[in-house]
């Protein structure tokens, strides 16, 4: 099955997908960041030996890079959407494309996960969180492409677990905190009890934070000692709260001794291009050069979600890992100095392969919803489920642009909705939708049935422009003559500091009611 995901991810890279529409709107504006790769989607390399953070723009938070030899695989927290734990694959730490999702089956809210190997054999730790029932979860495959294993349930309540191996050959995890617990042998259970051995770094009482939270540690073992790279101070909220901070010990077991150079990353202000810097993990590039991944909102997108970024890493006279002082805002050197790359894939999407689990995912999706969409000559035929957008778990994607387009055609099968949106959970959202006899405005999270327009009757096209968090609603009878609709709506506080949910503002199509709906020639366009 992971094989036919791979099949699928080329065939949409190299496949042409028609821009329908006239982009009026013409800003005079440069792209947010990077050099543009399709339809002006943001693309860290610049080409010419430097790239421009975000490496991978867009809802990548909590990011578990894995150093595979020559290969580099990198997962997220994916939160909400199922299928879910994307593995995007690299030669260069800057250039990256997705492979394929790991998990299948919902077991709540996947938060910051652990990829690793160990023993010729993939692992991912995770957590995954309902509103009845928290615990961390282990899947296992042979191949980073899989088959990957249903969850095992390693009932551990506390979150973000870090991997690793100790000077005694055992296998451990870490867990926020400043836990950590021996794993069986095969990492499929736990031995013995869970045991606090670390209580962070302390820092200054008078700093804005969120709060303490001691999470997200990773363990990377470099000369005589174990490194713990761990955030603190919370992972939204103020701008200058999430902070990443440095521990070492000779043991596994410790004691810990953390780093005078505490915190390596914090964002000093609000004027800073990056917030709420946080979740980071070393890694050595192929030329023997360090690095660390880590995640951070931009200023003034919090709509986008954590993004990823990369910065270089030294290591001081006396042992420790610390950034360069590079401001992650500027061009930076590529750990590997060739230019170019392949890196992403087009969001437009003519359906005439399948992208599920590649792009589309299911918001609060089940093994249900993998029987409800199906794809033929060339259209997606979604079967109908619930009665609004909060209910009907669409389908969406994660996009890191700050302005786009989107279109979509569409034709009603039986007594079906279909809509069109910028979706960020059940209880936010906005966007148009039509059902054989209403119009549907969303705005708010709240659904509005209104007349229907003459001409529109079964089939027609919708259309969304979000410019920098401003969002106007078309559609169309004929793909030609399109319609603004009155309403416009300001959706920046569309995020985590208002709804919570960890989650980013999203494309996404839905259809309720019973019967389906039929999508046909959806496109995304970057706007500058």
């Amino acid at each position: 099955m992971k094989l036919i995901f791979l099949i699928i991810l080329f065939a949409a890279i190299f496949a042409t997908s028609a821009v329908s529409g006239d982009i009026k709107q013409k800003t005079g504006r440069t792209p947010p960041s990077g050099t543009v790769g399709f339809e002006g989607q943001r693309k860290a390399d610049l080409g010419n030996g430097f790239y421009l953070n975000p490496i991978l723009a867009g809802d990548h938070p909590d990011p578990s890079i894995l150093k595979d030899g020559d290969d580099y695989y990198m997962t997220f927290s994916s939160f909400d959407s199922y299928p879910g734990l994307v593995i995007w694959h690299s030669r260069d730490l800057v250039n990256w494309t997705p492979l394929t999702p790991a998990l299948f089956t919902n077991v709540g809210s996947v938060w910051a996960p652990e990829l690793i190997k160990h023993g010729g054999k993939y692992y991912i730790y995770f957590p995954g969180r309902t509103g009845t029932y928290r615990s961390n979860y282990v899947i296992t495959a042979d191949a980073i492409t899989g088959p990957w294993s249903e969850p095992v349930d390693l009932k551990l309540s506390l979150i973000d677990p870090g991997h690793a191996v100790g000077e005694d050959g055992k296998r451990y995890l870490f867990l926020s905190g400043g836990h950590y617990v021996q794993l069986r042998d095969d990492g499929l259970a736990t031995v013995g009890p869970v045991k606090k051995n670390y209580d962070g770094w302390k820092y200054p009482d008078e700093w804005i934070t969120e709060s303490f939270s001691q999470e997200g540690p990773k363990i990377t073992r470099h000369g005589k000692y174990f490194y713990m790279i761990l955030a603190q101070g919370g992972t939204a909220g103020p701008p200058t709260g999430h902070m990443i901070v440095v521990a070492r010990s000779a043991s596994i077991h410790g004691p810990w001794e953390n780093s005078p150079y505490n915190p390596i990353a914090r964002t000093l202000s609000s004027d800073e291009q990056w917030w709420s810097k946080g979740h980071g993990t070393l890694v050595q590039s192929p030329s023997g050069s360090w690095h660390m991944v880590y995640h951070a909102y931009e200023k003034n997108m919090m709509t986008l979600g954590r993004q990823t970024l990369l910065e270089p890493v030294e290591w001081s006279a006396d042992g420790w890992p610390k950034l360069t002082g590079i401001d992650p805002s500027q061009p930076i050197k590529k750990p590997v100095p060739s230019a170019g790359g392949q890196h992403g894939f087009p969001f437009s999407d003519d359906f005439s392969v399948s992208k599920m689990g590649v792009q589309w995912s299911f918001y609060n999706g089940g093994k249900g919803d993998s029987a409800r969409y199906r794809y033929h000559n060339g259209s997606l035929f979604l079967r109908a489920k619930g009665n609004a957008p909060s209910n009907a778990s669409p389908l969406w994607f994660v996009n890191g642009e700050h302005s786009y387009q989107l279109q979509v055609e569409f034709e009603l099968i039986g007594e079906a909705t279909a809509g069109l949106l910028v979706f960020y959970n059940n209880r936010s959202y906005g966007g148009l939708a039509f059902s054989d006899t209403s119009l549907v405005l969303h705005r708010y999270g709240l659904d509005r049935i209104l007349l229907k327009p003459a001409g529109i009757g079964r089939k027609g096209w919708l259309r969304l422009i979000n410019d920098r968090n401003l969002v106007s609603l078309f559609y169309s009878s004929d793909g030609k003559q399109w319609h603004r609709h009155d309403v416009r709506m300001d959706v920046s506080g569309y995020h985590h500091n208002t709804f919570y949910d960890f989650l980013s503002l999203r494309p996404a199509l839905y259809a309720s009611g019973t019967g389906e709906v039929r999508f046909d020639n959806f496109t995304y366009t970057a706007l500058p």
